[in-house]
């Protein structure tokens, strides 16, 4: 005739008692204080015959800490990003009606002067601007200071021959001459901005112009 210990009997029913209760909480719903629960019941319980490992509790519980942990990071980065986008959004509206200057190629031209700086390499002996249409016609030829540096330029619109220029985009290009070759120049144009858009994520910026279109924030040069 075959006998049950009654530490084995109360061992089955305190394991029944955690299935049960595990079956109506979900393992991400544990909290540290649950797993500290189950955790003190299992030491009261144990057979004194064969104790648990303290090793391999310690163990989980200090992984169990680490899941905690990480959990509560990704709580406080959360509401960092949002309270980074809400300052973000802030500076930008700031912004508005402001002048920035940016790399470009080109610009749009609609009746307002179009303006901006090109950077001047060292030797140029001379400098000029070259703004032609979109059908690749030079509408207007303009000579720049040539001391080395930013050098400022405007277009008011005017074509070589002194009619006034259609509303469009334009091509900007900038050459120097140096040591007898001729080198291209970085041109950064003057653009308003009108108003300022945040993408999904909230991590980037964009500053919408009339002038250069949509200008993303890492790429301004000089706020005027």
């Amino acid at each position: 005739m075959s006998t049950t210990s009654p530490i084995t009997q109360n061992n089955a029913a305190n394991a029944a008692t955690a299935a049960g209760a595990a079956a109506h909480k979900s393992a991400s719903s544990l909290g540290v204080s649950d797993f500290l629960t189950l955790m003190t019941t299992q030491l009261k319980n144990q057979d004194p015959f064969k104790p648990l490992d303290g090793t391999e509790m310690v163990s989980q519980l200090a992984q169990f800490g680490t899941v905690s942990g990480v959990q509560q990071m990704n709580v406080t980065l959360g509401a960092l990003s949002a309270s980074l986008r809400s300052s973000q959004a802030l500076s930008g509206a700031n912004m508005v009606g402001h002048e920035i200057l940016a790399p470009a190629t080109g610009a749009n031209y609609y009746g307002q002067q179009l303006g901006g700086a090109v950077q001047v390499a060292d030797g140029a002996s001379s400098v000029s601007l070259t703004i032609t249409d979109s059908s690749g016609q030079v509408v207007r030829h303009l000579k720049l200071a040539t001391a080395s540096g930013q050098q400022p330029f405007g277009w008011d619109g005017l074509t070589d021959a002194g009619s006034q220029a259609a509303t469009g985009h334009y091509k900007i290009e900038a050459v120097a001459n140096v040591g007898g070759a001729s080198v291209a120049l970085p041109i950064a144009v003057a653009a308003r901005v009108g108003s300022v858009s945040l993408d999904k994520a909230g991590t980037g910026l964009t500053l919408n112009t009339a002038e250069l279109g949509a200008v993303a924030l890492g790429d301004v040069q000089q706020i005027i």
